[in-house]
């Protein structure tokens, strides 16, 4: 049991790590061009301008972020005929064809795992020999994709496609009658899973709320959205031992993408060490929600980060709201974390 929880840890690290330029550098495209182009960029479509070409190339960057962590977890455990399996298995948790399943990193993270084992499993079927030179590039292939397909459709999307709709019911429910159980509720939603189906149920709530002209529950989810890669970025500066040396290469980026409103630069970190990371994280989102709330801040912007100043009503207090929230989430992390294992010199 041991072998397999290390040898999963170890899948995870492996696939945060081919993971990482894809969401640096997606997400610095996509923050340059709502620095070009303003917080209503994502309006316009591809080529229409140079701001729109750098946010849309951004964009497709980031989008393959999830298919190569599953990718590339599954090859940890499975070897290179695991890589197509785990891609398809993880880029069915972004919901290509529109059905309400998309799981996010979550869901990509349980994709690679049931990736690797089942290709393995399937590496074990007994063939003759003449038709054992097919595995690799026939029937690993063929049955990987294929059973992964109907596992994340029938068993993973369902159930979560089932909760995205309780939770909305949720929030619905509670609307602004208790505005700090809102904020914190809120918060833990945009912090859990980090882009995946609960933070786009947050995420929902508050375009829904703005439609209705109430700008608050947006604002809120601007500090929610942005805590946790700054909570990060401050743990590592105040104790840079709790983190790997791969871990704090992406110091600057998590910076990037808490100015830009960009969670899943969070996700590398929460990946390699979730049991205590992603609490950390809900914790100081849902005091940085409460805290909008609280302030009466509003936003008129639905993404932009700081690039989107100017559409709120309090920056000031938002931006007080937003600090201390990235201090409790690092508080968290320092207090939960470990020391990372001192890494060998070559």
């Amino acid at each position: 049991m041991k072998d397999t929880l290390r040898e999963i840890q170890q899948a995870l690290l492996t696939g945060v790590s081919y993971m990482l330029p894809f969401v640096i550098s997606g997400g610095i495209l996509i923050a340059l061009g709502f620095a070009f182009g303003g917080y209503l960029i994502p309006n316009d479509p591809y080529g229409s301008s140079f701001a729109s070409t750098t946010f849309w190339l951004g964009k497709v960057a980031f989008g393959l972020m999830l298919p190569v962590l599953g990718a590339y977890i599954a090859y940890a455990i499975a070897d290179r005929p695991g890589i197509v399996v785990g891609m398809v298995g993880a880029w069915m948790c972004t919901d290509p064809w529109g059905v309400g399943q998309s799981s996010g990193f979550l869901g990509a993270l349980i994709a690679g795992i049931i990736a690797g084992y089942l290709t393995n499993l399937i590496k074990r079927i007994p063939l003759p020999e003449k038709l054992r030179s097919l595995l690799p590039t026939l029937i690993v292939p063929l049955l990987g994709v294929w059973g992964i397909g109907l596992i994340m459709f029938y068993i993973i999307g369902a159930p979560l496609a089932a909760m995205t709709t309780g939770l909305t019911s949720f929030l619905n429910g509670l609307g602004t009658g208790n505005l700090i159980i809102l904020g914190i509720v809120q918060g833990c939603m945009l912090a859990f899973d980090m882009g995946g189906t609960v933070n786009k149920v947050a995420y929902a709530f508050a375009l829904a709320a703005m439609d209705a002209n109430n700008f608050m529950p947006m604002a809120a989810n601007f500090i929610g959205s942005m805590a946790p890669p700054l909570g990060i970025a401050i743990a590592m500066l105040i104790n840079k031992k709790k983190f790997t040396e791969n871990e704090r290469g992406s110091l600057v980026g998590l910076f990037v993408g808490a100015f830009a409103m960009i969670t899943e630069y969070a996700i590398p970190i929460a990946t390699a060490d979730p049991i205590r990371v992603i609490p950390s994280l809900m914790v100081g989102s849902a005091v940085g929600c409460a805290l909008s709330y609280a302030f009466g801040l509003t936003m008129r912007a639905p993404h932009g980060g700081l690039f989107v100043l100017f559409a709120l009503n309090k920056p000031i207090l938002f931006i007080l709201a937003l600090i201390i929230a990235g201090f409790v989430t690092a508080g968290m992390l320092l207090l939960l974390k470990k020391d990372a294992p001192v890494e060998e010199e070559d």
